[in-house]
């Protein structure tokens, strides 16, 4: 589930790049979404302690941005400094990226160990679009395990949030 994909930063990335010693998150997220704005600063927390334990992590935006021009590339670059993203944003214009990892949501987390099998599609914490006081730190507690094991925990919640905004089917004859 490679990718090559240009960035916020004026760089391009593929999972080697990012790849962590210990284990890669792969989340799809976007700009405009109520659960993304939600949690986005447990997310930036989160991968940033996560770096102690070799994780890395990197975020990609597969929407339509025709369609949802809030998360077009422009405003994937004043999201990222906004909330001072201590990962890669990359955008996914053709949405192979997404298909690729079946992601069906934003946010949505693919924890991989440092083999990149996956072992964890489950949700942030229990906070939706309201943060939920003392939510347990379902994904970094997860990522943190992955680090240690290699192995994800054997419950997960899959995450909630925005469907992926596909783009629609070009009519034929045109």
């Amino acid at each position: 589930m490679d990718f090559s994909l240009p960035a916020t930063d004026g760089g391009r990335y593929g999972l080697a790049d990012i790849r962590g010693a210990n284990g890669t998150l792969v989340m799809f997220i976007c700009n405009h979404c109520p659960y993304v704005k939600a949690v986005i600063d447990r997310i930036v927390r989160d991968c940033r302690d996560l770096e102690a334990h070799g994780v890395r992590a990197v975020a990609i935006m597969s929407n339509d941005t025709e369609r949802y021009p809030d998360d077009g590339f422009d405003n994937m670059k004043r999201f990222a400094e906004r909330h001072a993203l201590p990962f890669p944003y990359l955008i996914d214009e053709s949405q192979q990226v997404a298909r690729a990892y079946d992601a069906v949501c934003t946010p949505d987390f693919f924890g991989f160990n440092a083999d990149l099998e996956l072992q964890y599609r489950g949700r942030l914490d229990a906070s939706k679009v309201q943060p939920v006081p003392n939510a347990r730190r379902e994904l970094f507690d997860a990522m943190v395990r992955i680090a240690g094991t290699g192995q994800g925990p054997a419950e997960q919640i899959p995450s909630m949030g925005c469907s992926i905004k596909w783009r629609q089917a070009e009519p034929a004859g045109r």
